[in-house]
């Protein structure tokens, strides 16, 4: 029997007894390839000794200090680090707990920008359909349309000033004609046509993932998508937010995913490969021009948290990244990361039930369908995703299968996300274990 409320009721977790390097073990003494890196968390993979030694040294020293009274040494490391190594013009960073709580910061922090340079009106927030930002009431509201918001949608009204438009979702969303470029600018345009719709004086901000997530499965924006997203902001003065909670710190290639882009957006939320699972953080990243009207009006935060730049959580996080740039993680990243999609493409580029094998570097989707000719999706009921998880784990592999994909409703996809320390001989693993759990759970399905 147990006391906690887990993700899912009646139904038995192993238990975990520890893990090295991409491995995690159970009590049985079963082993697992963590080919998801939990939810794209574990960065650098389980057990790093480096690690381990910089959380014990700070909490030894300080494990904890409220921010009201002192800052620590670990967090103005970690700052010094990321702003280093930040797109052009960032000069800020306020570290939270995790990813919910990072974006929720941006959002938070960019309405205060307007307020703050006297205007005041602007309340509205644009995201996309099929995204996702965190489980906190605020963030599901921003999530768009999905079956979690049907929770707790009647509880906001219509008291919320938030609205979508489409995803960049090439797959499902593209036409025949089209190019992938032609398609991006099509799909961008909608936010300049949801701004006019709303009312340029009144919105405060656009939030996008720089590469989707696990509501759509790793699907990477098309050329000149983001440049096109950022000059529309800049027309109308609308802040660009960039969630990079899954896609960041190094998940992509590159430290910050949205470099690839050739796009320097307002604010920035990263979490999870941040402190590669060692401990719980997240942070955003501001620009300094949208930090000195603050600075120079209020002089404060309008919001706080308890465990706001933890010592002992930002000793780990800078830990983690010091050991992804000295061990070379973001170049084996996108080594490996063109491996592991090639590998898949030669043994499921033509399987007739895999639809598109997509994204960058260690941020792998591969989205499942009934019909590869019309990407007609398998039906929730069957519970393709929920059946491949469980055969996956009885094959020794971790990864993280979501339902929902094509519409928020049907659908189903694969997201692979190991840790950037891996090597070529545990691609193939993956790749061999992928395919043979595909084959093994579509037979259960089709009984």
């Amino acid at each position: 029997m147990t006391h906690l409320i887990n993700r899912t009721f009646n139904h038995d977790y192993p238990t975990v007894a520890g893990g090295k390097g991409v491995r995690l073990f159970d009590t049985n003494g079963k082993s697992y390839i963590d080919a998801s890196g939990g939810a794209a968390v574990s960065s650098i993979g389980h057990g790093n000794r480096k690690v381990i030694e910089a959380i014990k040294e700070q909490a030894e020293q300080a494990a904890y200090a409220h921010t009201s009274f002192f800052v620590s040494k670990p967090s103005e490391d970690l700052a010094d680090w990321l702003i280093a190594r930040a797109p052009e013009g960032f000069g800020r960073v306020a570290f939270v707990s995790g990813g919910s709580e990072a974006v929720e910061a941006a959002i938070k922090l960019a309405r205060q920008v307007h307020i703050e340079r006297g205007e005041p009106q602007r309340v509205h927030f644009i995201a996309r359909g099929q995204s996702y930002h965190g489980g906190t009431l605020g963030m599901i509201a921003l999530a768009g349309p999905r079956p979690t918001r049907q929770l707790v949608e009647p509880m906001f009204g219509n008291s919320l000033s938030i609205s979508h438009i489409p995803p960049c979702y090439a797959y499902r969303h593209k036409r025949e004609d089209e190019s992938e470029t032609d398609y991006g600018m099509r799909v961008a345009r909608a936010l300049e046509e949801e701004i006019l719709r709303v009312g340029p004086e009144k919105v405060a901000g656009f939030v996008a993932e720089t590469v989707s997530g696990s509501s759509i499965g790793c699907a990477a924006p098309t050329p000149g998508y983001f440049k096109e997203i950022r000059r529309i902001c800049d027309k109308y003065g609308v802040l660009l937010i960039v969630d990079e909670v899954m896609s960041g710190m190094g998940r992509t290639g590159y430290l910050f995913a949205i470099e690839e882009d050739g796009v320097s957006p307002d604010l920035i939320a990263i979490a999870k490969g941040l402190g590669g699972g060692y401990q719980p953080i997240g942070a955003v990243l501001m620009r300094d021009e949208h930090y000195a009207p603050l600075a120079e009006g209020s002089g404060a935060l309008k919001w706080t948290h308890t465990y706001m730049a933890h010592p002992t959580a930002c000793a780990a996080a800078l830990a983690v990244q010091k050991v992804i740039e000295e061990e070379g993680l973001l170049a084996n990243c996108r080594e490996r990361g063109a491996e592991l999609k090639k590998r898949l493409q030669e043994r499921l580029g033509q399987h007739p039930h895999v639809g598109d094998i997509r994204g960058r570097g260690l941020f792998i989707g591969i989205e499942l369908v009934a019909d590869r000719t019309t990407k007609a999706p398998f039906k929730r009921t069957l519970k393709l995703a929920e059946t491949y998880k469980k055969q996956a784990m009885a094959n020794g592999m971790l990864c993280y299968p979501t339902g929902g994909s094509a519409d928020s409703n049907e659908g189903d996809h694969i997201m692979l996300a190991p840790p950037l320390i891996i090597t070529s001989e545990e691609v193939n693993e993956i790749v061999d274990i992928v395919e043979r759990t595909l084959n093994e759970t579509l037979a259960k399905i089709e009984k």
